[in-house]
This record gives C-alpha cells, structure tokens and sequence, in this order.
C-alpha cells in the first residue's frame, strides 16, 4: 500500500485507536479513584526504535516524559522477548515523579522487535514520608519507593518478588496490586490491536506509515513554528516556595525562533530547591512542546517528530534540571505548570492577539490517608480552577488546565469510597480577572474528615497571582484553609499536618487572567 494522504489518515487513527482503547481497559479495569474517576494515566505506542508513534489524548505532562522511559528501558536491557513487562518510576531514569509507574512490553513481527506499548498511571500511593507519595520531602528517598527499569514479567512470567516489592511500599497493597495488573490488561490490548495491524496491512506497509507519521506531525509543527515573527522572546515567573520555606524560585525562559526551528532556554532558572519543587527535563520539554501545540490550527498528531522542531535547553543544578537525589514530587504537577506559564507569557510578546492570559497555574494537590479500623485508605486529586482569558473570549470556569487533563473527583465517588465528607463544592464566584475578556473562575472545594487523617496541600498562585493579559487584571490567588475546633487558620500552598474526625479543609483555587482593558469592552 502506498503511502498517501488517505492512507496517512487511516494508519494515524489506527494508531491512536489503539492508545485509546488500552486507555479504556486501563480506566474499566482500575481500583484507584485517581485512575478510575480522574483518568490520571497515559497510553502510548513508540517504534522499535523508542520513538512515540501515537499518544492518545491523555494527560499532556506525560507528552514529553513516556518517550524519555521507553529510552530508558531499551537502555537498560539489551534484549526483549514476546511476553516481557519492564515497570519504572525513577524520575532520573524515564520517571516524572515516584507516583507514576510505567509500564513498557515489546511487540514483535517474524520473530523481529517491531514495536512498544506504554502505559503511565499515578498510583494514590507508593510509600514515602505521608500517605499519598506528594510529601513535603528534601531528597527522593522520602517520596516512596524507587523502581528503576526491571521487568515485572520476563516472557510471561510474573516477577512476584518484584510485585511483593512494589506493592509491599504502599499504604493500600490491595489498591496497587488492582491497578497494576489494570495496566497489564491495558498492554494486552495494545499488543493485540498494533499485532492485528500488522497481519491485515503488512509488516513493511505499517512501518511505513508509521515513519511517515513521523514526518508529517514534523513538517506540521515547523509550519507553526514558521508563523511565528522570527526573534528572541524572554519572560520570567516563579515558584512560591519548595515546602521548607516560602520564597521565590525564578523559572526564566529564552526562546529564539529562527524559520521553522524554535530553541527554548530556561538559563537563569534558579538552581535546584532544597523541597520538592524540582523538575527532571523530561517534564521541562513536555510543558514546552504543549506550548507549541497550543498555537496549531488544526490537531498535529502527538509522536517523535513533532518534537524535532523544538529544542529545549535545562541548565544542569537547576531546579529544571537537578541532580540526584533531589526531591521532585510536585515538580511534575506544579513546575510543570509554572513553565508553561513562563513559555506562554515569552510566546505572547510575539503573538499578543493568540494567546491566553495565565490559567490558574497549579493542580492544587490534596493528599491524604489514614486508617478505618485495621485497614488503611489513601486518596490523591489535583483541582480545576480558572482559564486564562483571550482575545477569543472568556476564560472557563472551574476547569483543570494545561499540564492536567484528569476529570474531577466526584463527590458520590469520593463519599462512597472514603471516610471524607464534601461540605461546598462550588465555583468561587468573581475569582477570575476583570478585562475585555474576564478570567474563568476557580473553585471552592470543603472536606470534612470522618476519622483521623494526615493531610499534604501542594499548591502555587498563593502568593503570586495568575496575570492577566493586554492590559487585563490578575485572577484572584488561591487560598488552603484548615478549620479545626470552630477556629480557621490560613495555611500556606504547601502544608502538611495529622488532623482530627471532625476537621475541615476549604481549597479555593485561583481564578484566570483577565485579557484586554475593561473599558474596551463593547
């Protein structure tokens, strides 16, 4: 079969389909919560080679860092047989943080490796200093355990030493061992559907297209690129604080466009942070090419070669960049974010009528566990809140944004599975920036615990609030308040503490910036 127009759209729908339907089994067959409601995982398909064919429509913080796991895995084992599973969550060897566990198998065709199947989910719990694995941690060693690249199965055989391990560090085995062998299901799938392609199109024919995929999502993003006004573009943001302390760690972008190439330097960035801020570079190139895909027209396929175009520098001892053991846990949820914040507000000077306001700028984590007679729970979610606003219009409202594509926790499910009772859960009303365009609102969620519990906020804009965009106002800050005895006390965006049956915590999330003036308004 040539390799067409027609063809192309085939074969690209084949592969994402095939990432689709693992991501279904994976959320069917889940335990968690987190994977089952909120659709914290990712699924992938990668060539012989570790290059992403096909992504499905995941999580975008996973874009860029499932590529650098594969890697990893091809890395460490010179050879793979039909069967094998390799698992990992070393943030300096393919992880983002300890809490998301990947899986990688091989498939083959004649006997020849021909391609990879990944799945990334975060697990609610892998051990660590505090129930939920988001501790507010000084090296890795405190985040929970450390899987560097092994095979949970060698040619179909369960490595039971290596699952005792693994799920031996967690707080709930049960849980873990329920969403572990969800992932293995969800390989089967893939397995299955990328080998049915091959036998109904051929091998070569496959392979073919699967490299021309390659080149088209390449020559997509250089045409985005290419529209961009040729130059340098600089901004500057922060962080808040790492957990020991709240202070400001500068996140500083460079971004030179020259044609159809784009190199981002993130020189100047502070060096790595004491707590838990930090962010391995896999994640830094993830957040930078959602930012150039954001400005695409049309939907470029996610694979290897839309990343070609955009090269992406991280000093080394930077907090974009660290050096182990350093702890990283919310540097994939609230880093990330920070950086995409920093890119956008770079990418705006050159295109001020196309890109938004700031979004929130955070996941709001909220970790928490405890124990219901002898058993132990554990529950992990990140919270939406607002857009940014754009010269297209208003910001949503109560929304999760950029490096976060999970759902919400519903309450039922929540209530149903946990001792937690949700008190408020509400948009936070005129929280969004005032402008031409207003920001989106966040949203006010209060818990209520039933039983005793060690609670862990992780959370940024406490301080420093979203801005706003072509004269338009900031979004509100975000505000975590602990209600203990009738009393309420503001705590900061990262807090941990053992609280009583009976406590309360009340997260407001921020709002999004406001574009334009208001008296521009018609």
């Amino acid at each position: 079969m040539p390799v067409d127009a027609i063809s192309l759209e085939v074969f690209k729908n084949l592969f994402a389909a095939a990432a689709e339907e693992m991501g279904l089994a994976l959320r069917r067959a889940s335990f968690s919560p987190n994977i089952r409601e909120r659709l914290d995982f990712s699924c992938a398909v990668f060539d012989a080679e570790a290059r992403m064919i096909a992504q499905a429509a995941h999580i975008p913080v996973h874009l860029g860092s499932m590529p650098a796991s594969v890697a990893a895995a091809v890395a460490e084992f010179e050879e793979f047989f039909p069967g094998d599973v390799v698992v990992l969550n070393d943030p300096y060897h393919g992880g983002t943080h300890l809490p998301d566990i990947t899986m990688i198998s091989p498939i083959f065709a004649g006997g020849e490796l021909s391609y990879f199947v990944a799945s990334r989910a975060h697990h609610a719990d892998v051990g660590g200093m505090t129930p939920g694995s988001a501790p507010l941690s000084t090296e890795l060693y405190q985040e929970g355990i450390i899987i560097p690249p092994l095979k949970l199965k060698l040619s179909g055989w369960m490595n039971e030493g290596a699952l005792a391990l693994i799920v031996a560090n967690s707080r709930n085995p049960q849980e873990r061992i329920g969403d572990l062998e969800a992932q293995l299901a969800a390989h089967r799938i893939g397995e299955s559907r990328i080998a049915d392609m091959m036998i109904e199109h051929g091998v070569e024919t496959t392979a073919e297209h699967a490299a021309a995929l390659l080149t088209y999502s390449r020559q997509m993003t250089e045409a985005v690129i290419a529209r961009i006004p040729d130059g340098v573009y600089q901004f500057r943001d922060a962080m808040e604080g790492d957990g020991q302390a709240e202070f400001e760690i500068p996140i500083q972008a460079r971004i030179e466009v020259d044609g159809a190439a784009m190199r981002v330097d993130f020189a100047g960035s502070a060096p790595q942070a004491p707590g838990n801020v930090n962010a391995v570079p896999a994640i830094v190139r993830s957040a930078a090419w959602y930012c150039v895909r954001l400005l695409a027209d049309e939907d470029i396929p996610v694979n290897h070669g839309c990343f070609q175009p955009v090269e992406v520098v991280t000093p080394a001892g930077s907090v974009l960049n660290p050096r182990f053991p350093a702890a990283v846990v919310v540097g994939n949820t609230e880093t990330s974010q920070r950086i995409v914040d920093t890119v956008l507000g770079a990418l705006a000077q050159a295109m001020p009528e196309l890109l938004p306001a700031a979004s929130q700028g955070t996941m709001n984590n909220v970790a928490l566990g405890g124990a219901v007679g002898d058993e132990q729970f554990v529950y992990y979610e990140t919270i939406g809140g607002g857009h940014g606003a754009s010269s297209r219009g208003s910001g949503l409202s109560g929304r999760h944004c950029h490096m976060t594509n999970t759902l919400n926790t519903p309450v039922e499910a929540l209530e149903y599975s946990l001792p937690l009772r949700v008190l408020r859960y509400q948009l936070r009303d005129g929280s969004g920036g005032g402008g031409r365009h207003r920001g989106g609102d966040g949203i006010l969620r209060e818990y209520e615990l039933l039983v005793p519990a060690t609670v862990t906020l992780n959370s940024e804009r406490r301080l420093r609030a979203p801005y706003g965009l072509k004269g338009g106002a900031p979004g509100e800050r975000g505000l975590n308040t602990v209600i203990r005895d009738g009393r309420s006390e503001a705590v900061g965006g990262k807090y941990s503490a053992a609280l009583a049956a009976g406590d309360r915590v009340l997260i407001e999330t921020p709002g999004g910036g406001g574009w334009g003036r208001e008296q521009a308004r018609d």
